[in-house]
């Protein structure tokens, strides 16, 4: 059985982390959506509101669990018996960044993988920040996020920059 990681920050989920993890589900037997708890970053929503949300919106994925963790990744991967961490890459920015993680990562536990899914084109400018702006101003984020935790994230982020 093959057990991966597809770990991520997930402030919010957006349709291009739920691409990842649906492709990935059908490449691996069990997938967990890792909610990393950065201490350097000040999310928008806590890490019980993103492990929420990504609950609802892989519900439909029967091998996909999710789960955080506040620590280093390799922890996780080596406590679970993970075999290998999935990203996905957007651009070459991502790559040069997620190359870095891969090669700490693979040094700090050396049987764990890092393989990477190249974005659809269709997500491929999509990013929680963009998500947290456009919902920021009033926009619609209808097409960025999945429809399950649409409303959640409208309740939180939408007109905050509006009501400054």
């Amino acid at each position: 059985m093959t057990r991966v990681v597809c770990p991520g920050s997930f402030d919010p989920v957006t349709m291009g982390h739920l691409d990842i993890i649906t492709r990935a589900s059908v490449l691996f037997d069990e997938v967990i959506a890792l909610v990393i708890v950065n201490p350097d970053k000040e999310p928008s929503f806590t890490a019980q509101e993103r492990v929420n949300m990504l609950n609802k919106s892989t519900a439909h994925l029967e091998n996909v669990s999710v789960d955080h963790h506040r620590g280093l990744l390799v922890d996780y991967i080596r406590d679970k018996g993970a075999t290998a961490i999935v990203k996905g890459l957007r651009a070459m920015s991502d790559f040069e960044y997620e190359f870095q993680m891969a090669l700490t990562n693979k040094k700090l536990l050396p049987q764990a993988e890092t393989i990477f899914l190249t974005t659809t084109s269709e997500h491929l400018y999509l990013n929680s920040s963009l998500v947290k702006q456009v919902a920021g101003f009033g926009g619609d984020i209808s097409a960025f996020v999945p429809p399950q935790v649409l409303s959640d994230i409208q309740l939180r982020l939408c007109d905050k920059y509006i009501k400054l």
